[in-house]
């Protein structure tokens, strides 16, 4: 069944913002979108000629028939034209969360103040309608996605660098919601380039991109806070929703067009494919990073591209021990991860040692997981890292010595963050439940496999790990992923060697 999600927003009659945009963003993540109307505009694409809300007793008759029978997922609200509109809002939003089982994720697009020029509240509203946003709807609300203006009219933080960009979000999050994503369209700061912040809890994320030049802008916040919601809704976690919607929006501004005399619309196109449409995940080390005065203490850490590995790799085996390494090695795989987690064993280095060996007798691709010192003292062919250890593994020294890097990602995020480095490959995880690790909220499925081989495999070998067996190879296969990493479909086999031919028959027919 899809996903179901309800925009609360204005109908804009140009038909590039407000519930016309919200439902077309929302087709393109292949969600089911329901509207709830707040006001009728009389608008082109040239101005707001005029703004009618709705009444309250009718807003009121739409929500309860979508109650009734077609319940969200998750809630995009747009423009709300008056407090009353916010109070009503607000305690429906309460009811859902206090009576029902799963209450819907709330996205806010805070267009009621608006720095278009035209006014899209009612006239000499707006600083109640603020004092009403910050008291009534933020405790509320999962998500808030304010521009530059808005943020400043809400906070009263003056957005000059990414200090007060944090300051801002920390107050919004201080009246009750959970995460803060700050555009960065109007901002201009590395000068030419868009960058957006997100505050999610205590985590931080940002996104930098060329400016994409164009005067047709016209719905791209209520553009990108459906995608926001449609992810979500979806099960997306916020990081890989706020860099698809991105990826949304600059793919849209590259394609809009003007339709009247105008301001023409952000166009809607597709799910992201094309990896030029996606921001960089900035940090320290990148020059953006650097641009921002980011603290730059690690950089060390920081390196970008490293020594190639073959295109595809084909069957991965993972496995915990120099026995199941070599049973794999003799068996005629090419590619083994030696993953011991006991960083106290005692035979550790001898262990890695003679697993370097083994991969160089065999003429295979052999990686250490985690221990990259020892990898490095004894020249290994290669060293798999998490995300986690992007900060702490001394990847200039990695690089210098010729090593394979190979990293996990887990989601859209972590996949742009990887692409900084360039690495040998990329493993994307996990596909399906697995008992070899905890990877709860980490569960990709083959839907996000199908969109991550377009978008890395040009550039990278990729990986799919997580759960995989006999039983769902072919499916996997289909993705066209080039590597299949495997743990328990070897290592629990009834017979090990069985197994193995068995699967390299199965993936072999699709990497010819």
């Amino acid at each position: 069944m899809s996903e179901i999600v309800w925009t609360i927003a204005g109908s804009d009659s140009g038909g590039g913002a407000g519930i016309q945009a919200d439902l077309q963003a929302m087709r393109s993540f292949g969600v089911h979108g329901c509207s709830v109307i707040t006001a009728l505009t009389a608008q082109n694409s040239l101005a707001v000629e005029a703004l009618n809300p709705v009444d309250l007793t009718v807003i009121e008759s739409q929500l309860q028939a979508l109650a009734h029978d077609l319940r969200p997922q998750a809630i995009k609200i747009g423009m709300l034209a008056n407090v009353q509109q916010i109070q009503l809002i607000a305690e429906h939003l309460q009811y859902y969360r206090d009576n029902w089982e799963t209450p819907p994720q709330v996205v806010y697009d805070p267009v009621a103040i608006a720095s278009s020029g035209d006014s899209l509240i009612e006239e000499d509203a707006q600083s109640e309608i603020a004092d009403a946003i910050k008291t009534h709807l933020l405790p509320l609300v999962d998500v808030i996605t304010p521009n530059v203006y808005e943020t400043q009219l809400l906070t009263g933080v003056y957005l000059i660098g990414p200090d007060a960009l944090r300051d801002a979000a920390k107050r919004l999050q201080q009246w009750g919601v959970k995460a803060v994503i700050i555009k960065g369209g109007h901002w201009d700061y590395p000068q030419g380039y868009c960058v957006d912040f997100c505050r999610h809890g205590e985590q931080e994320y940002w996104l930098g991109n060329e400016s994409v030049v164009t005067p047709h802008t016209h719905g791209t916040g209520c553009t990108l806070s459906s995608v926001l919601a449609s992810c979500l809704a979806k099960g997306y976690p916020l990081k890989d929703a706020f860099i698809l919607g991105k990826a949304y929006i600059n793919a849209g501004l590259k394609a809009a067009k003007r339709y009247g005399e105008g301001v023409g619309p952000v166009a809607h196109t597709q799910f992201p494919e094309n990896l030029a449409d996606f921001p960089l995940v900035i940090e320290p080390g990148t020059w953006l990073g650097d641009a921002l005065d980011f603290d730059c203490a690690n950089d060390f850490n920081y390196a970008a591209g490293f020594a190639p590995c073959p295109e595809r790799l084909g069957l991965y085996a993972v496995v915990d021990s120099l026995d199941w390494l070599a049973l794999c090695l003799q068996n005629g795989m090419k590619t083994v991860q030696l993953r011991i987690k006991d960083a106290e064993a005692g035979n550790l280095e001898q262990d890695i040692i003679r697993a370097i060996e083994l991969g160089k007798t065999h003429q295979a691709q052999v990686f250490i997981n985690d221990h990259w010192q020892l990898a490095l003292k004894h020249g290994a062919y290669g060293v798999h890292l998490g995300q986690e250890d992007l900060h702490t593994a001394n990847l200039k020294a990695i690089q210098d010595a010729g090593m394979r890097l190979g990293l996990s990602t887990h989601g859209f995020y972590e996949m742009l963050l990887a692409h900084n480095y360039r690495p040998s490959y990329m493993a994307f995880g996990a596909i399906y439940p697995t008992t070899t690790k905890d990877m709860s909220g980490q569960i990709q499925g083959l839907e996000k496999l199908r969109h991550f081989v377009p978008l890395m495999q040009p550039h990278y070998p990729c990986v799919a790990i997580g759960g995989i067996d006999l039983m769902c190879m072919d499916e996997v296969v289909e993705t066209g992923v080039g590597s299949i990493a495997v743990v328990r479909a070897i290592t629990e086999a009834a017979d090990p060697q069985a197994a193995i031919a068995e699967l390299q028959q199965a993936i072999a027919g699709a990497l010819e």
